[in-house]
């Protein structure tokens, strides 16, 4: 969509909607605030000033209005309502913020001003940090689980390296959950049903035990079908089927002292995550899709006469076509027989906070324990062909144990004048990685076949054969057909008999790979507000952080046939004309596990760095309901390991002429990323209507970026060089487009504007409206290191383009009503919000058959309440107009459609590349009965 539609469209829903940052409700202030014991209390809350909503965004107690930082507020009333369940669906209610999941929940992606981690390596740490109650969680995936009651989800927006620290390079998700209180014994229950046979059940109790001891107890369970279908394995995909309970004790001795400890977990037993065949009419199919002698694949509007042959090789192996081009939209999958994407999750902790008033000082300690675990299985190609897959059972799990302690000391000095923090923090986390990436059953005749149909061999494919060749092409290769010339000559029984092996390698692969990273880091900081006057203040802070990572794995491989391949085929890859076909045996034999070599193999490595991170604000307060600021701001991500053994393949030389494994584990290492960050902003309250806006730029150096090609996953740190590099960074070589270290800067920026405004026209009537234009690009002449290397050939569509999954404009609205209804204390309900989305590419090589189109979702939600709303019954909608739209879309795996010379369009460099994507979540609807007592 372009601009002027989008402003007109956005104009539109500010009629009737409210924005992602619904900020209607007060939260309490403190650690130590009470919760109102009378359900009606929280009601009459509602009608208060969005201005006066108490935010912890300095490690304060501060009113949103009051606070120079650009932060959304938003309540359990307007998650309520939005029926956001978790962190993923606060996309409604934030305009700046995006939360998609892929392959895999345990590795969520959120986004900040189009900034953030995308994909499913563990070995990369989120760039837009997740605290729960104080506590950082280690993986921005880990937060899609139920949140229950909360207070507020505060989300704010660019580097938040002072106080945060590492990994909020882009912003932080800050949720706080609702505490034990004293006024009185408290609690609700709830319980859903809706479409896809889903239904939740919700209660929470508050019980206080004495004067200075309370209770709390939330637990949810939740279960609902798939929104996918199996039909080769006759079973539904992305289902639910999950609980999570949370107990808070909380002790308040004195006014000084107030101590609350949380306990947690959460089980998940699911089948996640499915993804279908895209067709975004970039590859087009004519001829009959029946008949293998005619298709015909036109890419990017240029017809290629040898057809795509991974089309026609998965077709013939059992693949149905019309799931290969349809729109990408059909939710009935394409899985092989026998294989599963069930999994376990497990997510547990515990965490005690102490405040404690010195009088001039008060001292807060956060300590915490985390456990989680996710062990998935998954049909890894996503096609009815057994290519790939993983299987669970333990095989194919992560696991993060996470030690952390934060100090944070605070109070006044010089009457009043400096507002100081000083802090440490200190974090201990275990990472445990299993994976065991296999071959399937059909994985010999599919690699042959796709040689030889993308060879000078193609007349004589033949699938139903061992080695793919009819007859003829044998006697071709043999030589032995007199008057038929061979196109390899004397090497071609070798070739034969090395493409006969591939069938020896099917469920063969990977049996155990184990990584192990151990990951210490430690901080200080200081946090300090100096009143000039009481109208102008100064903020600085600094932060000292140190990083240090162990890092060390181990391979087992049952792969033979990669090494009797590298054995028959080496003295052929020096040969011009048989290097191609031979090397294409070779990767279809070892890709996806490296090499056999690696069997039995271990590695280890480590790493240390330390950085600087802080913030300068200078605010001032022309007249009491306006602020005005100019801030900088540096952020920092911690480097690391890509835990994809991809990066120690070495398909021809044997590991011991390369120097061996461990002389190639230097490549797994990523360097830290860095942002300097520049922002003017201004909020105004007053009575009924706040409005807050902000301008910002961003400029980062080494953005991690994770792609999948197709085999394997590559982390790039992008940066740009000053000098011109003549195209070397956007054409096909590995080897062109580098400059000296000394000539490389930062290679992403994102700037924009952000708007958010709130309207309380009546006692009953909110609206609320927010706006983001984020203009996130990478600038041109693009390297791969902060060492100037080379860019992938992968990555040759980033230079000058957008990041992926970074809308320009996004818009965002709600309208809430709550009309009283006759003298009984009835009232009505009626609400709404929108997100409307500026079209974007899901991809992070930005191949461009991976746009997604513009699009607006919405939610709405009808009832009746009782009074002081001590009962609720609601009618809701989620993505009501049933909006189509992919969250990720990425390389089918293994299935490009040439193994040597790959048809390759300057404008759609996908070639015979095929692609695949992960839907968002269709319409859903329900009705929810709610009590609170």
């Amino acid at each position: 969509m372009r601009t002027p539609a989008l402003f007109l469209s956005a104009a539109t829903i500010a009629l009737i909607a409210t924005p992602a940052a619904a900020q209607d409700v007060p939260a309490p202030s403190t650690s130590s605030a009470e919760t109102a014991s009378d359900p009606g209390q929280e009601a009459e809350e509602t009608r208060g000033s969005a201005g006066d909503i108490v935010v912890t965004a300095t490690r304060r107690a501060e009113r949103l209005a009051d606070v120079p930082v650009a932060v959304s507020a938003v309540s359990q009333e307007s998650l309520q309502l939005s029926g956001a369940n978790d962190i993923r669906q606060l996309n409604q209610l934030a305009p700046s913020l995006l939360v998609s999941s892929t392959g895999s929940e345990a590795n969520g992606s959120a986004r900040v001003r189009g900034i953030g981690t995308v994909g499913d390596n563990p070995g990369l740490e989120s760039s837009v940090a997740v605290f729960i109650d104080g506590v950082y969680r280690s993986r921005s995936g880990i937060g899609l689980n139920e949140l229950g009651e909360v207070e507020r989800v505060e989300v704010l927006r660019g580097p938040q390296g002072t106080l945060s620290g590492r990994n909020a390079s882009a912003g932080v998700i800050n949720i706080i959950s609702r505490q034990p209180s004293f006024s009185g014994i408290e609690g609700m229950g709830e319980i859903t049903y809706g479409n896809y046979d889903l239904i939740r059940g919700q209660a929470a109790i508050n019980l206080p035990l004495g004067d200075t001891l309370a209770v709390r107890v939330d637990g949810i369970y939740t279960k609902r079908d798939g929104f996918y279908y199996d039909p080769t394995n006759n079973t539904d995909v992305n289902d639910r089927d999950r609980y999570f309970v949370r107990g808070q004790l909380r002790f308040q001795p004195s006014d000084a002292l107030n101590i609350r400890i949380i306990g947690d977990f959460t089980r998940r037993d699911e089948k996640c995550c499915a993804a279908t065949y895209v067709d975004r009419s970039v590859n087009e199919y004519v001829g009959n899709l029946n008949d293998p002698a005619t298709p015909l694949l036109v890419t990017g509007g240029v017809p290629n006469p040898n057809g795509n042959n991974i089309v026609n090789v998965i077709r013939d192996l059992g693949q149905p076509l019309a799931r290969v081009n349809a729109a990408g939209y059909d939710r009935t999958i394409s899985t092989s027989l026998g294989r599963s994407f069930a999994g376990v999750t497990e997510d547990k902790g515990i965490s005690g906070q102490i405040d404690y008033d010195f009088g001039g000082a008060t001292l807060t300690s956060i300590t915490a324990y985390r456990d989680y675990k996710s062990d998935q299985g998954s049909d890894t190609d996503y096609s009815q062909v057994d290519i790939l897959y993983r299987a669970a059972n333990g095989n194919s799990s992560r696991q993060f144990k996470t030690f952390s302690q934060e100090l944070r000391l605070q109070g006044e000095a010089f009457g009043g004048k400096l507002d100081w923090l000083v802090g440490g923090y200190y974090a201990d986390e275990d990472l445990e990685v299993v994976d065991n990436l296999r071959f399937g059953n059909q994985y010999g005749r599919f690699a042959t076949c796709r040689i030889i149909s993308g060879s000078a061999l193609a007349q004589f494919y033949t699938p139903g054969d061992t080695s793919c060749l009819s007859a003829t092409g044998r006697a071709v290769l043999s030589g032995v057909v007199p008057g038929v010339p061979s196109p390899f000559g004397a090497a071609g029984p070798t070739i034969v008999a090395a493409l006969g092996r591939l069938d020896a390698i099917n469920d063969r692969g990977s049996t155990a790979d184990r990584y192990l990273q151990n990951s210490r880091n430690y901080a200080f900081f200081t946090h300090n507000i100096i009143h000039f006057t009481d109208r102008l203040d100064l903020t600085l802070g600094v932060r000292y952080t140190n990083e240090r990572k162990k890092f060390s794995a181990a391979f087992t491989n049952d792969n033979v046939g990669c090494v009797q391949n590298q054995q028959a085929l080496a003295p052929f890859l020096t040969n011009a004309a048989l290097a191609a076909t031979a090397g294409g045996i070779l990767a279809l034999s070892c890709q996806g596990n490296s090499t056999a070599e690696l069997n039995g193999v271990t590695i280890n490595d480590r790493r240390s760095e330390d950085e600087f991170t802080g913030t300068a604000v200078l605010s001032y307060k022309p007249a009491d309901p306006l602020l005005i600021y100019a801030s900088y701001s540096r952020g920092y991500k911690a480097g690391g390991f890509n835990l994809d053994r991809s990066a120690l393949k070495n398909p021809i030389l044997p590991f011991a002429a390369s120097g061996g494994a461990q002389a190639l584990t230097g490549n797994l290492q990523f360097d830290p990323e860095k942002v300097n960050a520049y922002e003017i902003g201004a909020k105004y309250s007053r009575g009924p209507f706040t409005l807050t806006a902000a301008a910002f730029r961003q400029e980062f150096e080494n953005f991690q970026l994770n792609t999948f090609n197709g085999t394997v996953f590559l982390v790039a740190t992008v940066n740009s060089c000053k000098t011109g590099l003549n195209g070397g960074d956007r054409d096909t070589s590995a080897t062109t487009g580098a400059c000296a270290a000394d000539d490389v800067t930062y290679g992403l920026r994102s700037q924009g504007i952000e708007l958010e405004a709130s309207l309380q026209p009546a006692r009953d009537v909110n609206f609320n409206i927010g706006l983001t234009y984020s203009d996130t690009k990478f600038r041109n002449n693009l390297v791969g290191s902060a060492r100037g290397l080379p860019l992938d050939p992968a990555l040759r569509k980033l230079p000058g383009d957008n990041l992926s999954n970074a809308p320009e404009w996004v818009a965002t609205s709600s309208f809430a009503w709550t009309p009283e209804l006759g003298s009984s204390g009835l009232s009505g309900l009626f609400y709404i919000d929108g997100r409307l989305s500026d079209d974007y590419n899901t991809g992070s090589d930005l191949f461009p058959q991976k746009e997604q189109d513009s699009f607006f979702v919405a939610n709405a939600r009808i009832g009746i309440r009782g009074d002081r709303e001590r009962w609720a019954l609601e009618f809701w909608g989620q993505n009501i107009f049933n909006k189509d739209y992919a969250q990720v879309a990425f390389n089918s795996p293994f299935q490009q459609g040439a193994t040597s010379a790959p048809f390759v369009d300057p404008q759609y460099p996908g070639g015979r590349q095929i692609f695949s994507q992960y839907l968002a979540e269709p319409r859903t609807y329900g009705i929810t009965g709610r009590v609170r007592f």
